[in-house]
């Protein structure tokens, strides 16, 4: 079969009920443009190319930069009102195409279709929270420090945002971005993951039919280097927001410093999920299901490191491994499955790596800790117990479909083990013990706590982490203020 009719019949299997939704150009100024230079969409759950997108540099970059810059001022000064009746419709037709949105998703990122129709309702959700959001963006008045002064204070938008997204969570990670800059009154240019550019520029579809004026969202795609370039070193963007890996971050946020730009930056996790023996065990495996195997384990707040306390660790290993063994795995869109694909090689070589260094210090493998045979970059849901503390899968955020349970002897050791990471973004905790629940979440060294829940994220929580795993919230009414500046105004009044 030929690279043409393999790409022909990937697209067939999509099934569309809109093909327009799949785009193969960018969006820069209200325009669709294409590059002689391309780069192949796989989907990683058959290795077949399922589409081309333009491979821009920094020409179209620093093109869509001053196509923001244009829109920029009319934007921001359109009523809060009207920005978010924007916002709800784009939200609308989010929701009204939500299975084409889901199908597209699962043949580029691989999750099962299920969980890709919850991301789009997820991410639909950020642009009708935050278009709410839009019109409470409140001031103060603040007592004068004299008689005749009156001190007041205003939210006005940072201006151009630049935005770059990743692979794991390709149309929620937008939105979770794009949905408060909008509804701030910045315009925006996005660089989404050459993995997963298509529910990107889907969304971007949607947007144009909602009403988002031209030049006020963007989308360039292409490799990193030449767009990142620009999108953190051209003195026009007054706010830039990346998430991905913490050794990416840091180099762009250093770059990012010689126009002083506001960065946000949602990095890398290392999340401990805890159980102590009080817990509600079927409660805790729950938990730990929704939280390691949810995307195949490709999610940053994901458990990585599994502690539980000596007494029940044999009892919770067995009851995990025995359902994560009867997780159906395959591609999402040839029938009902719980995992897909990792999204390519290199991930299923990192989970095989860290499963062969566990066995190599002593863990013993309950269940999985092998690739599947045919195409697909697949690997079957791990467990391991007896893993040693200083394993690399507790050293190393795995991004893979691996559990691996250290058993601890008491509250102290159970912190220190949490703690014992530079990552601090989620973490999950089950106890009946209402005390030991304060004590050990106000302890953990992290900027979200799962106290007897798997599941976190939600648009009306803030999300995001402390020590390397980033700066700044997204999400709820503190992810606003990350795309609003302070204006204070000192009045004479006599």
């Amino acid at each position: 079969m030929t690279q043409t009719s393999d790409i022909s019949a990937e697209q067939t299997r999509l099934a569309l009920k809109r093909p327009d939704l799949l785009r193969e150009a960018a969006y820069v100024g209200g325009e669709w443009i294409t590059a002689e230079a391309r780069i192949a969409v796989t989907n990683p759950a058959t290795g077949r190319v399922l589409a081309h997108i333009p491979n821009l540099g920094s020409e179209a970059t620093l093109q869509a930069v001053t196509a923001a810059t244009a829109a920029q001022g009319d934007w921001a000064g359109r009523p809060a009102k009207a920005r978010a009746q924007v916002l709800r419709k784009w939200f609308d037709l989010m929701m009204a195409h939500q299975e084409d949105l889901a199908r597209l998703m699962t043949a580029e990122q691989g999750k099962p279709l299920s969980e890709s129709r919850g991301e789009i309702a997820y991410a639909a959700a950020f642009l009708e929270w935050f278009g709410e959001e839009a019109k409470r963006a409140y001031g103060d008045v603040i007592p004068g420090h004299q008689a005749d002064r009156r001190i007041l204070t205003l939210k006005q938008p940072v201006g151009v945002v630049a935005a770059v997204t990743p692979w794991n969570f390709p149309a929620a990670m937008i939105t979770r971005k794009v949905g408060p800059a909008l509804a701030a009154g910045c315009s925006v240019v996005l660089k989404p993951s050459e993995l997963t550019p298509l529910s990107a520029l889907a969304l971007a579809v949607l947007g144009e039919e909602a009403g988002v004026p031209k030049g006020v969202f963007n989308i360039v795609t292409g490799e990193a280097a030449p767009i990142g370039e620009v999108l953190t070193t051209d003195p026009r963007i007054a706010k830039f927001t990346f998430t991905g890996s913490t050794a990416v971050g840091k180099m762009l946020a250093a770059k990012c410093m010689d126009t002083v730009k506001r960065v946000s930056l949602e990095l890398g996790g290392n999340a401990p999920f805890v159980v102590f023996a009080d817990a509600d065990l079927d409660a805790a495996v729950e938990g730990a299901m929704a939280s390691k195997f949810r995307n195949a384990g490709q999610t940053c707040v994901c458990a990585n490191r599994f502690y539980v306390e000596a007494p029940v660790a044999a009892e919770f290993a067995r009851r995990l491994a025995g359902r994560a063994a009867g997780l159906r795995i395959g591609d999402g869109l040839a029938g009902e499955t719980d995992q897909g694909p990792l999204i390519d090689g290199r991930a299923v070589a990192k989970a095989r790596r860290h499963v062969e260094d566990a066995l190599a210090g002593g863990a013993r493998l309950l269940t999985g800790g092998t690739t599947l045979d045919g195409l697909g970059a697949f690997f079957a849901p791990t467990v391991l117990a007896d893993v040693a503390p200083d394993a690399l899968l507790t050293r190393e955020e795995t991004f893979g479909p691996v559990a691996g349970i250290t058993a601890f002897q008491d509250e102290a050791e159970a912190i220190a083990l949490a703690n014992s990471t530079r990552a601090g973004l989620a973490a999950y905790l089950y106890t009946a013990d209402l005390k030991r629940a304060w004590r050990v979440s106000e302890a953990i060294q992290s900027g979200m706590v799962g106290l007897n829940t798997g599941l976190i994220s939600t648009e009306v929580a803030p999300f995001g982490g402390v020590k390397e795993s980033g700066l700044g919230r997204e999400g709820s009414r503190y992810g606003l203020d990350e795309y609003l500046s302070i204006k204070s105004i000192c009045l004479a009044v006599d």
